[in-house]
């Protein structure tokens, strides 16, 4: 185990500094400090070694994290980034936008701060990368199989990578001109620069996964064609079709999605030049939606000078400390402060949005808020409460209702379930033969850990779909559901 009396010792939980705002709103560079390996040291030496480590059930994908918080703690980066590796393709991506349901699931949790895991597993695979430990895994044989994965987000690279190292020829499709998907262009850069998902690609493609770039399956090529030019495909588009606000207003100039917004924004960064981009500079800024995404929009539209910024949550505002109905080891709902919360802007919970207002030329101006209160289990705007809050330019944050059906259920006959996902038999399959799901188009709205954990699985299934037998892991079924989450 790490320092047997670790946790004894050191009873904080420490984090590297975030750079100070008024420098790091200047940029679009992560807003963390370089960490200090004295301080990672000793947080890893926390680690207790639970006899029953809880942290593995909070993660989905199962990571082997008081084995490699020991061997960090021992100064041995080779070794911890082989066990990290061991069960997660991508710890570089997870170490920066997973919300860590591990850490609400550590034991040392129920009477202090846990363990900063994702602090340690971030520096595992820096220190990697630094080192050059990161190397291309080329499959020792081909197959002769072939498979094509739709989708270049998290769950799309986790099912190439491992059907590649299977020895399976394997082609990724992504209807962006760039390969990442959410990676690329939904996650700001102040959260993830696009250089650690570059070096993860160069490693992928020298392993022998292709990427066919500014391909749309089902307008360039049909998902039909696809599945008769491969042995096995993998759907894993994600979830992207925005949940709407259906109110007084909504057609007014000025109010988008959150993701017309981050596209465009994250487009500009990587030195492109959107047409007619959607700028917050010296506007009034409205981000309706109090998750990650809303938090990217407001971060977002400080680096773009905005005049003000409001985020507008239609729940209560959550405790600060975990509630009785919420006990360890569940990952609780609790208040927090994203860095783009502590760069301004205000935060109003129990705001019902009522009706948008526009000015003489069709532009949005202001939006009619009440308070929410709840009847019978609804939240209703509650009567007598209403008041306008001046806005420019609004972003609606309100997450994502399921993957595009039309082409699916045309060119393959898939069926969707009632909560709109792709359906999926317990090996991933769905009603088509041969073809696949992963991730958020057969989970819904999930976190990154899973997207992975899916496309892990889902291979699996995929090389005993094609071999008959397999010896990659699956470390999720696709009903399965982490401790305090709602089933998808």
């Amino acid at each position: 185990m790490a320092d047997p009396k670790g946790f004894l010792k050191v009873t904080d939980r420490e984090l590297p500094p975030r750079r100070p705002v008024p420098v790091r709103i200047m940029d679009w560079k992560e807003v963390y400090e370089p960490g200090d390996s004295a301080v990672l040291r000793r947080q890893a030496g926390r680690c207790m070694d639970c006899g029953v480590p809880f942290c593995h059930q909070g993660c989905p994908l199962g990571n082997l994290i008081p084995e490699w918080n020991d061997l960090t703690w021992r100064g041995e980066g080779r070794a911890a980034i082989e066990r990290l590796h061991a069960t997660n393709n991508f710890p570089e991506f997870t170490g920066r936008l997973c919300p860590a349901p591990c850490e609400s699931s550590c034991v040392l949790g129920i009477n202090q701060p846990p363990v900063t895991i994702k602090q340690v597993e971030v520096s595992i695979i820096h220190e990697a990368f630094t080192r050059g430990w990161v190397e291309p895994e080329p499959p020792g044989r081909l197959t002769g199989k072939t498979v094509a994965v739709v989708g270049s987000g998290p769950a799309g690279l986790a099912a190439a990578q491992q059907l590649t190292r299977a020895g399976h020829t394997v082609a990724v499709y992504e209807r962006d001109d760039r390969i990442g998907g959410l990676l690329r262009y939904g996650i700001p850069d102040f959260k993830m620069e696009k250089r650690h998902l570059e070096s993860r690609l160069r490693q992928m493609q020298d392993e022998g996964t292709r990427f066919r770039a500014g391909v749309e399956v089902g307008r360039d090529i049909s998902w039909s064609d696809l599945r008769a030019r491969y042995d096995a495909v993998v759907v894993a588009t994600g979830a992207t079709l925005p949940r709407e606000l259906a109110i007084p207003g909504r057609d007014l100039d000025g109010i988008h999605f959150a993701m017309e917004y981050l596209v465009e924004s994250n487009r500009a960064v990587a030195g492109d030049a959107p047409a007619n981009q959607i700028l917050a500079e010296g506007k009034h800024v409205v981000v309706i939606g109090g998750g990650d995404t809303g938090a990217d929009c407001i971060g977002t539209a400080h680096r773009q000078g905005a005049l003000s910024v409001t985020n507008l949550a239609i729940g209560r505002r959550p405790p600060e400390e975990r509630p009785e109905n919420q006990p360890w080891p569940m990952s609780p709902t609790l208040f927090e402060i994203a860095s783009a919360h502590e760069e301004g802007g205000e935060r109003s919970y129990l705001a019902s949005t009522v009706e948008f207002l526009g000015n003489d030329v069709g532009e949005v101006r202001a939006l009619r808020v009440a308070e929410t209160e709840f009847v019978d289990g609804r939240r209703v705007p509650k009567s007598g409460t209403e008041r306008e809050i001046p806005a420019d330019l609004v972003l609606i944050a309100m997450g994502f209702t399921g993957p595009e059906r039309t082409h699916l259920e045309e060119q393959l006959g898939a069926q969707f379930t009632d909560r709109g996902n792709v359906h999926r038999e317990n090996d991933y399959q769905t009603t088509a033969p041969g073809v696949f799901v992963a991730g958020d188009a057969g989970r819904g709205q999930s976190l990154i850990v899973w997207a992975i954990a899916e496309g892990r699985a889902a291979a699996a299934h995929v090389d005993r779909f094609l071999m008959g037998e397999t010896e990659l892991p699956a470390p999720v079924g696709p009903h399965d559901v982490a401790i305090g989450l709602q089933p998808a």
